[in-house]
């Protein structure tokens, strides 16, 4: 069950518009412009109906708005429904962000591809928390442990604002099932956000195990 979502102070972090972009033609994707819209205009985002933020990197587009629109899936679905969409809609967003990111991240030249798994976790992993970290308002912290890779949000638009009875950064964990199976070659790994802020943690938790699945 999610709760409704609470009105934040008045300080305000940002997305740039590319990645907001880019969350809306996964959504667009996954569940047709009218379902896009009318997850907009129920999260009162009505100046973003049929008008995408440009493909820039001004960072114009609030973590309320962001939060908001995740509010809006899960209130229009229910939270089970919610939760499949959005982590359908994750899987899509790191489809079109590796074509708009690749060339920054370094991480689609052949050099990257030759290495072990194992390092390309890693490095993967590495470079992927800081393009959140340098591109958006959003803070990723990054800690390895044998045998998992912990991937701490400690400011996360997916659930700001947000008040829920268990985690709800179902996007955030879509994008990772995603760049996963795209560094590993077609492997699927065991990827689960196990603490939440929206639930009175203080960060959101996704814990990442090193060993695939097939």
């Amino acid at each position: 069950m999610v709760l409704p979502a609470t009105v934040e102070p008045a300080t305000h972090f940002f997305y740039p518009n590319k990645m907001v972009r880019i969350v809306l033609l996964a959504m667009e994707e996954v569940m047709g412009r009218n379902g896009v819209n009318a997850v907009l205009n129920l999260a009162h985002l009505h100046h973003l109906v049929n008008n995408f933020p440009p493909n820039n990197f001004d960072r114009q587009v609030t973590f309320e708005e962001l939060g908001a629109m995740m509010h809006s899936l899960d209130e229009m679905y229910g939270p089970r429904g919610g939760r499949g969409l959005a982590l359908r809609a994750g899987r899509a967003c790191f489809k079109y962000g590796i074509k708009e990111f690749g060339p920054v991240l370094g991480i689609a030249d052949l050099t990257f591809r030759l290495l072990p798994l194992n390092m390309k976790l890693k490095v993967g992993a590495d470079v992927f928390s800081e393009l959140f970290n340098k591109f958006s308002d959003q803070v990723v912290r990054l800690e390895e442990g044998e045998d998992r890779f912990l991937w701490n949000i400690v400011r996360c638009p997916v659930c700001w604002g947000r008040r829920a009875e268990a985690p709800c950064c179902h996007l955030a964990v879509g994008i990772l099932q995603e760049s996963l199976y795209w560094v590993s070659g077609g492997k699927n790994f065991e990827v689960q956000e196990t603490a939440c802020i929206a639930c009175g943690d203080p960060a959101c938790t996704i814990v990442i195990e090193k060993k695939p699945l097939d």
